[in-house]
């Protein structure tokens, strides 16, 4: 039995044989458990809320949306800061009595130019002058036509003092005469309105005389009681009603031919800067607007510039004067050289030909733009010193400003003087920059001489090594810091010349390299608008000018008559 259960178990194990068909029974047993097996539950949905993906067109308008709405509330922030800050200037410095007093004559170019640059620090600043602002003349025949405000071209005389550290007494009033031996100036009250006093007289340690000049007539007969010029602010406002006047006139019933032509010409004399543009502003206003409002009239509006030299624009080159001249052409404006102006009558000009012929024309408004003549304070004042001041052309200066025979105590700048430089706005505001550096260095020279010869007297009473020492030392320095100052003569820098030649058209002239830049065109007109803009003196002029640039854009010039 033992033996054969020890048989049994030495055999081996003998997987029994599986056939065919049980295999495939397990199978499809299986393929059934699966199907009967329950799919698993689906997914849980999110209770987060799904938005469409945004364009990217979309995504760049919200973004320029808010960098616009940001650059506007900003930019708004700014303008406003910066106007309050020009209406609210803060306290200032009283004057001091120990300082030194300049008397500045004038409210031009030169006059403001000095006042925005100087110091006030170091003198007791008066100015006088028989006009409380300062007038942007480039723009003056825009104003005449109607294409600006004449208040977009004022600049009150106080807004630049009232920001200087130390006040500045501004009095208007028209200087009279001028002492150059006891340094004094009287003026007069020439307003409508006046006080008890009308007239006082002021002394000066230095006098910056900047009363510029007046209208060359050149003697010729009429010209100051029929012309209309363009100097002044109320000139050009003179020319605007005088202007209407004449096509009102002749939009009067019952006018005949002759009459209706005399009436629509305008004779303008003179052909520089100042005539030209005026020309061209009368061009854009005949074709802007009075044709519109004056169908009948506006064709026979005429525009004749008339001038004695052979060319117009003689500071400009020979190609802008042929592009101005084809311009003008264009636009219907006849421009009549080598001819001169012999009478102004009421209704007429003389004028004497290039063959010396003369002729009586017929017009309805002549406007004067030719030359400048001192006035009779600077002849007054230049005959006083005869020896010295005996230039025809005005005020006779050195490099430094200072009027000959003067000592140093009178300086002069702008068109009263006679220097080789043209009388040219340019010049006087370059000279004004100047002279109030220098001033600013000959008050530190003046400041370190007084120092100097206080510690000299010191030096003759004080004991002791070691505090002489300390003093020599301190003189050297002093001696040092005087040897270092400098007052460096007047250079004048050119930085081109503009004009507007109508129709949005403007001409360049500019310094380049070592020759000159030449240009005119529209995109030249453009440059002409945004330089006069970057040059006018305040944020409110620049405001005030863009601003009646886009009103006559859109509604066009105002052909009422007050």
């Amino acid at each position: 039995m033992h033996l054969v259960r020890a048989h049994v178990l030495a055999r081996p194990f003998i997987q029994p044989a599986v056939s065919r068909a049980s295999i495939a029974q397990q199978r499809i047993f299986k393929r059934a458990l699966s199907d009967t097996t329950p799919a698993p539950p689906p997914p849980t949905p999110s209770t987060d809320p799904v938005f469409p993906k945004q364009s990217r067109w979309r995504s760049f308008l919200q973004i320029l949306g808010r960098v616009t709405l940001i650059t506007v509330v900003g930019g708004t922030g700014a303008f406003y800061y910066a106007t309050q800050k020009d209406r609210t200037p803060g306290p200032q410095k009283p004057a001091d009595p120990t300082k030194k007093t300049i008397v500045v004559l004038g409210s031009g170019w030169g006059a403001t130019s000095l006042l925005k640059n100087l110091d006030t620090e170091d003198y007791n600043v008066v100015v006088i002058s028989p006009k409380n602002y300062f007038l942007f003349t480039p723009l003056l025949p825009s104003v005449a036509v109607g294409t600006l405000s004449p208040r977009s071209i004022l600049q009150p005389t106080r807004y630049v003092t009232r920001h200087k550290t130390r006040a500045v007494s501004v009095i208007e009033a028209e200087a009279k005469s001028v002492d150059p031996v006891n340094k004094t100036v009287t003026f007069v009250d020439n307003s409508e309105i006046q006080g008890e006093v009308t007239t006082t007289t002021i002394s000066y340690d230095y006098l910056v005389y900047a009363v510029g000049a007046e209208v060359q007539t050149f003697g010729i007969p009429g010209v100051r009681e029929h012309a209309c010029f363009m100097k002044e602010l109320h000139d050009a406002e003179r020319m605007q009603r005088q202007f209407m006047d004449c096509v009102e006139s002749a939009a009067f019933p019952g006018q005949s031919a002759e009459e209706l032509e005399r009436l629509l010409h305008i004779v303008v004399v003179g052909g520089g800067p100042t005539g030209i543009e005026l020309s061209g502003e009368l061009h854009d206003f005949l074709e802007d607007d009075l044709k519109a409002w004056y169908p009948e009239l506006a064709g026979k509006i005429r525009i004749t510039l008339v001038e004695a030299l052979p060319s117009v624009l003689p500071m400009f080159s020979k190609q802008l004067i042929e592009y101005t001249e084809s311009t003008f052409k264009e636009s219907k404006i006849d421009i009549l050289t080598k001819t001169m102006v012999k009478q102004v009558k009421e209704k007429s000009v003389v004028l004497q030909r290039p063959d010396k012929s003369v002729v009586d024309v017929p017009c309805g408004m002549v406007v004067w733009a030719a030359g400048n003549t001192g006035r009779q304070i600077t002849k007054d004042l230049m005959a006083k010193l005869p020896e010295a001041q005996n230039n025809r052309r005005g005020i006779a200066v050195d490099e430094h400003m200072h009027m000959a025979g003067t000592n140093g105590s009178i300086f002069a700048i702008g068109d009263c003087t006679a220097t080789s430089y043209a009388p040219t706005a340019q010049v006087a505001s370059q000279q004004g920059a100047y002279l109030a550096r220098k001033l600013k260095q000959i008050a530190k020279k003046e400041d370190a001489e007084a120092r100097l010869t206080q510690l000299e007297q010191e030096r003759k009473n004080i004991s002791g090594e070691e505090n002489v020492v300390k003093l020599e030392q301190e003189i050297e320095s002093v001696r040092k810091s005087l040897a270092k100052i400098k007052l460096r003569p007047f250079h004048y820098s050119h930085q081109g010349s503009l004009a507007y030649i109508g129709s949005e058209k403007a001409i360049a002239d500019l310094p380049f390299m070592n020759g000159n830049f030449a240009s005119g065109g529209v995109a030249t007109f453009l440059f002409w608008r945004s330089a006069y803009m970057s040059t006018l003196f305040s944020l409110r002029n620049r405001t005030l000018v863009a601003n009646d640039w886009m009103k006559v854009k859109l509604f066009g010039r105002d052909v009422s008559r007050d």
